[in-house]
């Protein structure tokens, strides 16, 4: 690819997880095009989230409505002609995308998925052959870095009495997945709590009832959840986080943390990428016969360690 592209689109619509994980191939396109001005875009739950993003220079919002909302879909159709981009890199490759290309933005070079990843890999080895494929050279993208998400959550942690180290839970998922919750978060906690550790759970908007039943400490901000900055810097400094195959988790995956993940049959923990080294994932047929006894002694090894 020629290096005078100079104003370059990026999408990628959600969820929070999917945005971490392109974090890594967002650093690469950053890398390679580096005195470009690139845009981002995504759904409105995340413009502020993103606009922190050190890789990209703006952020535009698709609320992704349904395509007979006609008058939507030409504004957002103008507003992004308005820009003149001259390439697309297509992280999100749906039918959707595929219509923006043909209807929004005809006759632009777009980079989609090349169709060369096998089914159940993670996005980010889809990733990694997309941009190769398009000529970038992939440093970051399997390996992505979301640190610069992290606020220092100390005054947040010594307000709230949090001694260190701690564990982190992450008892939550989205509303509409509930069948990721593994039920026995309060039972572990206060098992963790009877050997001694310092537990603390950050609850979203759909989980501030369910932290209440938890033991431990419950960080709480403003709006009675913490936001993604300070939930970030509170995973950053966790000796360890066990949590459900969800945003948070994944977050403190790519934030350095070491970390268990809790997955039912829904999908399997390579798909997801949050396999790290340092961040490890059980995967079982039923999350609720998945026994407190049996994450203990996953989490064993690591206790000694985490105070």
């Amino acid at each position: 690819m020629r290096r005078e592209t100079h104003n370059i689109l990026v999408i990628r619509h959600g969820a929070f997880g999917d945005l971490i994980q392109c974090s890594g191939a967002l650093a690469d396109l950053r890398a390679f095009h580096h005195d470009a001005r690139i845009t981002l875009l995504t759904e409105p739950a995340y413009r502020t989230l993103m606009q922190r993003c050190p890789h990209v220079n703006a952020v535009i919002t698709d609320a992704r409505l349904p395509l007979r909302r006609l008058r939507e879909q030409l504004a957002l159709r103008r507003r992004l002609r308005e820009q003149g981009f001259d390439f697309v890199y297509d992280l999100q490759n749906s039918d959707r995308t595929a219509l923006y290309r043909r209807l929004f933005l005809p006759g632009i070079p777009w980079s989609r998925d090349t169709g060369t990843v096998a089914a159940g890999e993670p996005d980010v080895v889809r990733y990694q052959a997309q941009l190769t494929a398009a000529g970038v050279p992939v440093v970051h993208t399997c390996e992505p870095d979301v640190g610069w998400m992290a606020d220092d959550a100390t005054a947040l942690l010594d307000a709230a009495g949090v001694r260190r180290p701690y564990i982190v839970l992450i008892p939550g998922s989205a509303a509409r997945h509930p069948h990721k919750r593994w039920p026995h978060y309060a039972e572990l906690a206060a098992a963790l709590c009877e050997r001694g550790h310092e537990v603390v759970t950050a609850p979203g908007p759909d989980e501030l009832e369910l932290a209440r039943s938890i033991p431990g400490h419950t960080l709480t901000g403003p709006d009675g959840y913490l936001n993604w900055f300070q939930l970030a810097g509170a995973l950053r400094q966790a000796a360890f986080v066990i949590g459900n195959d969800t945003g948070p988790s994944h977050l403190a995956a790519c934030l350095g943390a070491p970390g268990l993940a809790l997955f039912g049959p829904h999908t399997t923990p390579r798909r997801t990428g949050i396999l790290r080294p340092h961040f490890d994932a059980v995967a079982v047929p039923d999350l609720n016969a998945l026994s407190v006894e049996e994450v203990l002694a996953r989490i064993e090894p690591y206790l000694t360690q985490a105070g």
